[in-house]
């Protein structure tokens, strides 16, 4: 599949609805996801008929199976469907969609030009672009968007702030690769971070590194089972890579609920559960907690499960609230331990759509949305935001809490 950067603008009517219905349209009709988008800014109209009422511009970043023209072809359709006329240049209009970039492709024919040859200079593009994919590298050039907006403007970003408020630290999530731990690593991508991301699998974990670093992440990535290779392995790999990290994040968990794990026995799967969420993480915890603790500090974050403290029936409920349980408590004593220059949390998700919650029978869908009182599944994301408010400054004075990610779901 195939990543590409849209620019979107609008002038006339409903400016902002129109450009959100202009993405759920594409996605709706065609072979596209949304990765991201920039949310919208304003700017004064660039040439065309004098007198026309400001835009609303931004970015999406979407993946695509369809082709560069294919796609083009979408693109000019949905602003068809949404009422744009096309008479003058630069007139006004309802939505304006334009390919920026399609991967890493140059092509130069009749009627699509690729990376579009205004790219670089124009604020309304390069300003979302910058918010979204900082990283990428417009093809034909040497310069990463991030670049072309320093050298349009003067100007360059240095240090943290508000929109990235991890800029300049490292952080380890482990289990990267798919479900929670992804989306944590694009979200810690986002907020600044660069990272080190472990998984099992080279394909995917690599496939999740390039999206993070089109962020702007500098990533380094490691491959190690925990299950068969236990946590030092793991660590020593780690060390060669000469990095101090000022965040470590154990999201690697044993899955007993999909694949082949469902067919192991109670007392294989608690042995799996015991060596990766416990042992490892317990292990892991304690020599990057030291490390940190030994240099400029840091935040740990564990992963544990809302039911953990409350109970759950059934063979899951037994496995998880034990492992789980132990996850939550273990991080509270880490929590005094390596006071006070590591901060300790752990996080504990509820009814979080991930592999699981994607194939759940329909009993399990319905109890999912009886059971939570915001009416919904969570999402990856949900949780990957909690890394990043945890990780950041806001939370300086937080640690050994518990936050629980799962839709206001309060249990006796």
């Amino acid at each position: 599949m195939a990543i590409a950067l849209v620019a979107l603008g609008s002038n006339l009517g409903d400016r902002s609805g129109q450009l959100d219905q202009a993405v759920g349209v594409l996605c709706e009709r065609y072979p596209v996801r949304l990765l991201q988008h920039s949310g919208w800014i304003e700017t004064d109209p660039v040439g065309g008929p004098p007198g026309q009422p400001p835009f609303l511009n931004g970015v999406a970043e979407i993946q695509t199976d369809l082709g560069p023209r294919e796609l083009l072809a979408a693109l000019l359709a949905v602003e068809e469907s949404l009422g744009r006329v096309r008479t003058v240049a630069n007139a006004p209009r309802t939505v304006d969609l334009d390919l920026l970039l399609f991967d890493d492709l140059i092509l130069d024919e009749p009627g699509l030009t690729l990376p579009h040859p205004r790219l670089t200079e124009r604020f309304f593009v390069l300003i979302p672009l910058e918010r979204i994919a900082p990283g990428v590298v417009v093809p034909g050039t040497s310069l990463s968007i991030a670049s072309h907006l320093a050298k349009l403007t003067g100007l360059k970003a240095f240090g943290p702030d508000a929109q990235r408020p991890l800029r300049g630290k490292t952080i380890v999530i482990t289990g990267a690769s798919a479900g929670i731990g992804r989306a944590g690593a694009l979200e810690l991508a986002s907020a600044g971070a660069d990272l080190v991301l472990h998984g099992r699998c080279p394909e995917r974990l690599e496939a999740v590194a390039n999206l993070c670093r089109r962020r702007g992440a500098e990533v380094q990535t490691l491959l190690a089972d925990l299950d068969s290779e236990g946590a030092q392995v793991l660590w020593d790999r780690f060390g060669n890579l000469g990095i101090v990290p000022e965040g470590w994040i154990n999201n690697a968990g044993a899955d007993i609920l999909t694949g082949s794990g469902i067919e192991l026995s109670f007392e294989k799967k608690l042995e799996a559960l015991w060596r990766v969420d416990v042992r490892s993480t317990l292990e892991l915890s304690r020599l990057a907690g030291k490390l940190m603790s030994e240099k400029k500090g840091g935040v740990l974050i564990n992963l544990g499960w809302d039911q953990a403290e409350t109970g759950m029936e059934g063979d899951s409920g037994t496995l998880f609230g034990t492992i789980k349980g132990a996850v939550i408590t273990m991080t509270r004593a880490l929590a005094v331990d390596l006071a006070p220059k590591v901060r300790v949390h752990c996080v504990s998700p509820g009814w979080i759509r991930t592999a699981w919650g994607e194939q759940a029978p329909k009993l399990w869908q319905e109890r999912v949305l009886r059971e939570t009182p915001l009416g919904c599944w969570g999402q990856p994301e949900d949780v990957a935001r909690a890394f990043v408010w945890l990780i950041s400054p806001a939370t300086k004075y937080l640690s050994g809490q518990t936050l629980r990610v799962n839709g206001g779901a309060v249990r006796a």
